[in-house]
Protein backbone atom coordinates (compact mmCIF):
# COMPACT_ATOMS: atom_id res chain seq x y z
CA UNK A 1 0.00 0.00 0.00
CA UNK A 2 1.59 3.56 -0.82
CA UNK A 3 1.94 6.04 1.95
CA UNK A 4 -0.70 8.00 0.52
CA UNK A 5 -3.72 5.44 0.97
CA UNK A 6 -2.01 4.59 4.29
CA UNK A 7 -2.59 8.63 4.99
CA UNK A 8 -6.25 8.31 3.59
CA UNK A 9 -6.70 5.15 5.74
CA UNK A 10 -5.65 6.55 8.95
CA UNK A 11 -7.09 10.03 8.57
CA UNK A 12 -10.55 8.10 8.00
CA UNK A 13 -10.15 5.78 11.24
CA UNK A 14 -9.27 9.11 12.91
CA UNK A 15 -12.24 10.93 11.68
CA UNK A 16 -14.78 11.94 15.00
CA UNK A 17 -18.05 10.86 14.43
CA UNK A 18 -20.76 13.70 13.85
CA UNK A 19 -23.43 14.68 16.66
CA UNK A 20 -26.16 12.34 14.99
CA UNK A 21 -24.22 9.41 14.84
CA UNK A 22 -23.50 9.26 18.21
CA UNK A 23 -27.20 10.01 19.34
CA UNK A 24 -28.31 7.12 17.02
CA UNK A 25 -25.92 5.19 18.87
CA UNK A 26 -27.39 6.30 22.03
CA UNK A 27 -30.94 5.64 21.46
CA UNK A 28 -30.01 2.36 19.77
CA UNK A 29 -28.82 1.21 23.26
CA UNK A 30 -31.85 2.47 24.62
CA UNK A 31 -34.58 -0.61 24.54
CA UNK A 32 -37.55 1.46 26.36
CA UNK A 33 -36.84 4.59 23.79
CA UNK A 34 -36.45 2.32 20.75
CA UNK A 35 -39.96 0.13 21.91
CA UNK A 36 -41.70 3.52 22.13
CA UNK A 37 -40.20 4.65 18.95
CA UNK A 38 -41.70 1.10 17.56
CA UNK A 39 -45.50 2.21 19.57
CA UNK A 40 -45.40 5.73 17.95
CA UNK A 41 -44.46 4.43 14.55
CA UNK A 42 -47.43 2.03 14.63
CA UNK A 43 -49.81 4.66 15.45
CA UNK A 44 -48.78 6.32 12.89
CA UNK A 45 -48.98 4.57 10.76
CA UNK A 46 -52.72 3.81 12.06
CA UNK A 47 -53.23 7.33 11.33
CA UNK A 48 -52.47 7.33 7.52
CA UNK A 49 -54.25 4.83 6.70
CA UNK A 50 -57.28 5.78 8.33
CA UNK A 51 -56.57 8.79 6.54
CA UNK A 52 -56.52 7.52 3.59
CA UNK A 53 -59.81 5.57 4.34
CA UNK A 54 -58.24 1.63 4.57
CA UNK A 55 -59.44 1.20 7.95
CA UNK A 56 -62.18 2.48 10.21
CA UNK A 57 -63.66 4.44 7.10
CA UNK A 58 -67.25 3.07 7.59
CA UNK A 59 -66.93 3.64 11.85
CA UNK A 60 -70.24 5.84 11.32
CA UNK A 61 -72.37 2.98 10.29
CA UNK A 62 -74.64 2.00 12.70
CA UNK A 63 -73.78 -1.62 13.15
CA UNK A 64 -75.05 -2.61 16.60
CA UNK A 65 -77.87 -2.36 18.89
CA UNK A 66 -77.41 1.00 20.96
CA UNK A 67 -75.01 0.55 23.80
CA UNK A 68 -74.15 -2.88 22.52
CA UNK A 69 -71.77 -4.70 25.19
CA UNK A 70 -68.06 -6.01 24.28
CA UNK A 71 -67.91 -9.56 22.67
CA UNK A 72 -65.99 -10.80 25.87
CA UNK A 73 -68.96 -9.63 27.91
CA UNK A 74 -71.35 -11.97 25.95
CA UNK A 75 -74.29 -10.84 24.43
CA UNK A 76 -77.70 -9.07 26.00
CA UNK A 77 -81.45 -9.84 25.55
CA UNK A 78 -82.08 -8.23 21.42
CA UNK A 79 -84.76 -5.89 20.92
CA UNK A 80 -88.02 -6.29 19.96
CA UNK A 81 -88.19 -6.49 15.93
CA UNK A 82 -90.06 -3.12 14.95
CA UNK A 83 -93.22 -3.33 12.75
CA UNK A 84 -96.36 -5.19 12.95
CA UNK A 85 -97.68 -8.14 11.32
CA UNK A 86 -100.45 -10.17 10.60
CA UNK A 87 -100.73 -13.48 11.37
CA UNK A 88 -99.01 -14.72 8.07
CA UNK A 89 -95.88 -12.56 8.57
CA UNK A 90 -97.41 -9.91 5.80
CA UNK A 91 -97.57 -6.44 7.12
CA UNK A 92 -100.89 -5.74 8.19
CA UNK A 93 -101.00 -2.07 6.22
CA UNK A 94 -101.60 -4.05 3.57
CA UNK A 95 -105.06 -6.26 4.99
CA UNK A 96 -105.90 -2.56 6.06
CA UNK A 97 -105.44 -0.65 2.31
CA UNK A 98 -107.97 -3.70 0.76
CA UNK A 99 -110.46 -2.93 3.48
CA UNK A 100 -110.10 0.34 2.34
CA UNK A 101 -111.03 -0.79 -0.92
CA UNK A 102 -113.81 -2.98 -0.15
CA UNK A 103 -115.77 -0.18 1.72
CA UNK A 104 -115.55 2.64 -0.75
CA UNK A 105 -116.80 -0.01 -3.19
CA UNK A 106 -114.63 1.92 -5.76
CA UNK A 107 -111.90 0.38 -7.23
CA UNK A 108 -108.36 2.03 -6.88
CA UNK A 109 -105.68 1.49 -9.51
CA UNK A 110 -103.27 2.11 -6.95
CA UNK A 111 -103.84 -0.18 -4.53
CA UNK A 112 -102.04 -3.09 -5.95
CA UNK A 113 -99.18 -0.76 -6.16
CA UNK A 114 -99.03 0.85 -2.80
CA UNK A 115 -99.91 -2.47 -0.71
CA UNK A 116 -96.34 -3.56 -2.30
CA UNK A 117 -94.42 -0.95 -1.72
CA UNK A 118 -95.86 -1.18 1.80
CA UNK A 119 -94.91 -4.46 2.18
CA UNK A 120 -91.57 -4.48 0.82
CA UNK A 121 -90.84 -1.20 2.98
CA UNK A 122 -92.01 -3.21 6.49
CA UNK A 123 -90.45 -6.59 5.06
CA UNK A 124 -86.59 -4.69 4.85
CA UNK A 125 -87.26 -3.35 8.33
CA UNK A 126 -88.10 -6.18 9.55
CA UNK A 127 -85.17 -8.00 7.89
CA UNK A 128 -82.99 -5.14 9.08
CA UNK A 129 -81.08 -7.17 12.48
CA UNK A 130 -78.41 -5.23 14.06
CA UNK A 131 -75.77 -6.85 16.11
CA UNK A 132 -75.92 -7.31 19.54
CA UNK A 133 -72.21 -7.61 20.04
CA UNK A 134 -69.59 -5.69 19.09
CA UNK A 135 -66.10 -6.49 19.27
CA UNK A 136 -65.39 -3.54 21.81
CA UNK A 137 -69.04 -2.47 22.39
CA UNK A 138 -70.92 -0.17 20.84
CA UNK A 139 -72.32 3.60 21.31
CA UNK A 140 -75.68 4.97 21.95
CA UNK A 141 -75.99 4.89 17.80
CA UNK A 142 -74.76 0.78 18.06
CA UNK A 143 -71.43 2.68 16.00
CA UNK A 144 -68.43 0.16 16.53
CA UNK A 145 -66.22 1.92 19.59
CA UNK A 146 -63.32 0.37 18.49
CA UNK A 147 -63.81 1.90 15.09
CA UNK A 148 -64.21 5.12 16.55
CA UNK A 149 -60.76 4.68 18.86
CA UNK A 150 -59.22 3.83 15.51
CA UNK A 151 -60.52 7.10 13.89
CA UNK A 152 -60.10 8.94 16.93
CA UNK A 153 -56.43 8.29 16.65
CA UNK A 154 -56.18 9.47 13.41
CA UNK A 155 -57.91 13.10 14.47
CA UNK A 156 -55.75 13.54 17.84
CA UNK A 157 -52.67 12.52 16.46
CA UNK A 158 -52.81 14.53 13.02
CA UNK A 159 -53.49 17.60 15.12
CA UNK A 160 -51.01 16.43 17.85
CA UNK A 161 -48.47 16.67 14.91
CA UNK A 162 -49.64 19.50 12.69
CA UNK A 163 -49.91 22.04 15.50
CA UNK A 164 -46.86 20.93 16.79
CA UNK A 165 -44.94 21.77 13.40
CA UNK A 166 -46.88 24.98 13.48
CA UNK A 167 -45.21 26.30 17.00
CA UNK A 168 -42.16 24.71 16.02
CA UNK A 169 -41.49 26.62 12.87
CA UNK A 170 -42.99 29.97 14.69
CA UNK A 171 -41.14 29.66 17.70
CA UNK A 172 -37.94 28.60 15.50
CA UNK A 173 -37.94 31.97 13.25
CA UNK A 174 -38.84 33.83 16.10
CA UNK A 175 -36.28 32.93 18.30
CA UNK A 176 -33.67 32.98 15.87
CA UNK A 177 -34.67 36.87 14.96
CA UNK A 178 -34.79 38.06 18.87
CA UNK A 179 -31.52 36.00 19.90
CA UNK A 180 -29.51 36.95 16.33
CA UNK A 181 -30.47 40.77 15.93
CA UNK A 182 -31.14 41.70 19.87
CA UNK A 183 -31.96 45.44 20.21
CA UNK A 184 -35.34 46.18 19.03
CA UNK A 185 -36.20 43.15 17.96
CA UNK A 186 -35.48 41.39 20.66
CA UNK A 187 -37.45 43.47 23.00
CA UNK A 188 -40.79 43.87 20.17
CA UNK A 189 -40.66 39.83 20.71
CA UNK A 190 -39.87 39.76 24.27
CA UNK A 191 -42.70 42.07 24.45
CA UNK A 192 -45.42 39.24 22.65
CA UNK A 193 -43.83 36.00 24.48
CA UNK A 194 -44.41 38.40 27.65
CA UNK A 195 -48.23 39.01 26.54
CA UNK A 196 -48.88 34.61 25.43
CA UNK A 197 -47.17 33.51 28.49
CA UNK A 198 -48.79 35.94 31.25
CA UNK A 199 -52.11 33.81 31.02
CA UNK A 200 -52.64 30.44 32.15
CA UNK A 201 -52.05 27.99 28.59
CA UNK A 202 -55.26 26.26 29.17
CA UNK A 203 -57.37 29.45 30.03
CA UNK A 204 -56.00 30.82 27.16
CA UNK A 205 -56.82 28.34 24.63
CA UNK A 206 -60.10 27.73 26.11
CA UNK A 207 -61.15 31.57 26.13
CA UNK A 208 -60.03 31.95 22.10
CA UNK A 209 -61.74 28.75 21.27
CA UNK A 210 -64.71 30.18 22.92
CA UNK A 211 -64.14 33.73 21.22
CA UNK A 212 -64.03 32.12 17.59
CA UNK A 213 -67.19 30.07 18.52
CA UNK A 214 -66.15 27.62 15.58
CA UNK A 215 -65.49 24.33 15.92
CA UNK A 216 -63.50 22.09 13.47
CA UNK A 217 -60.21 20.24 13.03
CA UNK A 218 -58.42 23.09 11.28
CA UNK A 219 -59.29 25.46 14.05
CA UNK A 220 -57.85 23.14 16.91
CA UNK A 221 -55.02 23.09 15.00
CA UNK A 222 -54.48 27.30 14.69
CA UNK A 223 -55.34 27.64 17.90
CA UNK A 224 -52.67 25.62 19.84
CA UNK A 225 -50.07 26.36 16.77
CA UNK A 226 -50.56 30.05 17.24
CA UNK A 227 -50.55 29.89 21.06
CA UNK A 228 -47.91 26.90 21.56
CA UNK A 229 -44.93 28.61 20.07
CA UNK A 230 -43.79 30.80 23.04
CA UNK A 231 -41.47 27.72 25.24
CA UNK A 232 -39.62 26.52 21.64
CA UNK A 233 -39.17 30.47 21.30
CA UNK A 234 -37.31 30.92 24.80
CA UNK A 235 -34.83 28.19 24.08
CA UNK A 236 -34.23 29.06 20.32
CA UNK A 237 -33.49 32.87 21.73
CA UNK A 238 -30.95 31.04 24.33
CA UNK A 239 -29.08 28.93 21.81
CA UNK A 240 -29.09 32.12 19.23
CA UNK A 241 -27.45 34.26 21.59
CA UNK A 242 -24.75 31.67 22.99
CA UNK A 243 -23.72 30.82 19.61
CA UNK A 244 -23.83 34.25 17.49
CA UNK A 245 -20.45 34.96 19.22
CA UNK A 246 -18.60 31.55 18.31
CA UNK A 247 -15.83 31.54 16.07
CA UNK A 248 -17.76 29.72 13.78
CA UNK A 249 -20.42 32.27 12.79
CA UNK A 250 -17.61 35.43 12.88
CA UNK A 251 -15.62 32.86 9.99
CA UNK A 252 -18.85 32.50 8.25
CA UNK A 253 -19.16 36.96 8.60
CA UNK A 254 -15.54 37.42 7.67
CA UNK A 255 -15.70 35.40 4.02
CA UNK A 256 -19.15 37.47 3.37
CA UNK A 257 -21.70 35.48 4.63
CA UNK A 258 -25.80 36.86 4.62
CA UNK A 259 -27.33 37.53 7.72
CA UNK A 260 -30.10 34.91 6.66
CA UNK A 261 -27.30 32.81 5.71
CA UNK A 262 -25.67 32.99 9.21
CA UNK A 263 -29.25 32.38 11.15
CA UNK A 264 -30.46 29.73 9.17
CA UNK A 265 -27.27 27.89 7.05
CA UNK A 266 -24.61 28.43 10.23
CA UNK A 267 -26.35 27.85 13.33
CA UNK A 268 -29.34 26.44 12.82
CA UNK A 269 -28.32 23.25 12.52
CA UNK A 270 -26.39 23.19 15.42
CA UNK A 271 -29.75 23.80 17.36
CA UNK A 272 -31.87 21.63 15.59
CA UNK A 273 -31.53 19.07 18.50
CA UNK A 274 -32.87 21.07 20.87
CA UNK A 275 -35.77 21.82 17.73
CA UNK A 276 -36.43 18.06 17.68
CA UNK A 277 -36.82 17.29 21.56
CA UNK A 278 -39.00 20.50 21.42
CA UNK A 279 -41.31 19.26 18.66
CA UNK A 280 -41.49 15.95 20.49
CA UNK A 281 -42.71 17.52 23.67
CA UNK A 282 -45.29 19.42 22.14
CA UNK A 283 -46.74 16.81 20.56
CA UNK A 284 -47.98 15.21 23.81
CA UNK A 285 -48.67 18.57 25.10
CA UNK A 286 -50.96 19.32 22.11
CA UNK A 287 -52.19 15.78 21.90
CA UNK A 288 -53.79 16.16 25.70
CA UNK A 289 -54.98 19.89 24.90
CA UNK A 290 -57.36 18.62 21.72
CA UNK A 291 -58.91 15.82 23.98
CA UNK A 292 -59.47 18.72 26.79
CA UNK A 293 -61.27 21.18 24.15
CA UNK A 294 -63.03 18.48 22.23
CA UNK A 295 -64.34 16.98 25.98
CA UNK A 296 -65.66 20.45 26.61
CA UNK A 297 -66.84 21.29 23.00
CA UNK A 298 -65.04 23.82 21.64
CA UNK A 299 -62.83 21.02 20.00
CA UNK A 300 -63.61 19.06 16.40
CA UNK A 301 -66.88 19.49 14.94
CA UNK A 302 -69.69 16.60 15.55
CA UNK A 303 -69.10 15.27 11.98
CA UNK A 304 -65.69 14.34 13.48
CA UNK A 305 -64.81 12.14 16.22
CA UNK A 306 -61.40 12.29 18.28
CA UNK A 307 -60.83 11.18 22.09
CA UNK A 308 -61.86 13.84 23.50
CA UNK A 309 -65.32 13.60 21.83
CA UNK A 310 -65.36 9.95 22.73
CA UNK A 311 -64.61 10.74 26.39
CA UNK A 312 -67.73 13.65 26.29
CA UNK A 313 -69.63 11.11 24.93
CA UNK A 314 -69.00 8.63 27.13
CA UNK A 315 -69.53 10.65 30.31
CA UNK A 316 -73.35 10.41 30.28
CA UNK A 317 -72.88 6.39 29.12
CA UNK A 318 -71.40 5.73 32.32
CA UNK A 319 -74.72 6.80 34.26
CA UNK A 320 -76.01 3.67 32.37
CA UNK A 321 -73.18 1.62 33.58
CA UNK A 322 -71.80 1.38 29.71
CA UNK A 323 -68.00 1.99 30.36
CA UNK A 324 -66.18 0.41 27.54
CA UNK A 325 -66.38 3.76 25.16
CA UNK A 326 -64.56 5.32 28.45
CA UNK A 327 -62.19 2.33 28.33
CA UNK A 328 -60.85 2.15 24.67
CA UNK A 329 -60.35 5.98 24.35
CA UNK A 330 -58.42 6.09 27.62
CA UNK A 331 -56.32 3.16 26.75
CA UNK A 332 -55.94 4.59 22.97
CA UNK A 333 -54.51 8.12 24.49
CA UNK A 334 -52.82 6.64 27.42
CA UNK A 335 -50.61 4.13 25.36
CA UNK A 336 -49.38 7.19 22.34
CA UNK A 337 -48.80 9.65 25.21
CA UNK A 338 -46.61 7.23 27.47
CA UNK A 339 -44.48 5.70 24.06
CA UNK A 340 -44.01 9.44 22.54
CA UNK A 341 -43.03 10.68 26.43
CA UNK A 342 -40.43 7.50 26.71
CA UNK A 343 -39.58 8.19 23.43
CA UNK A 344 -39.09 12.29 23.85
CA UNK A 345 -36.99 11.29 26.89
CA UNK A 346 -34.42 8.74 25.24
CA UNK A 347 -34.12 11.55 22.56
CA UNK A 348 -33.16 14.05 25.03
CA UNK A 349 -30.62 11.65 26.07
CA UNK A 350 -29.48 10.56 23.21
CA UNK A 351 -28.88 14.00 21.97
CA UNK A 352 -27.30 15.44 25.19
CA UNK A 353 -23.70 16.51 23.91
CA UNK A 354 -22.76 15.71 27.62
CA UNK A 355 -22.90 12.42 27.56
CA UNK A 356 -20.50 10.30 25.73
Amino acid sequence: MSAAAMHAAAGRRAESPGLWTLAWRRFRHDRVGFVSLDIVLLFVALMAASGAGLVASDWGNETGISHARPRFMGAAEPEAASGATGPEGAPAVAAGSHALQDDAGVADPLAEVLAEIRGRSAASAVAEVRATTLIFGGDKWGRDVLKKAVKGTETSLFVGLAAAALAAFLGTVLGALAGYHGRWVDDLLNWFYSIFTSIPYLLLILAIAAVLNQKGTLTVILILGLTGWTGIFRLIRAEYLKHKVREYVQAADAIGASHTRRMFVHILPNVSHVILVQLSLHVVLFIKSEVVLSFLGFGVGVDTVSWGSMLNEAQSELLLGNWWQLLAATIAMAVLVTAFSLFTDALRDALDPKLK
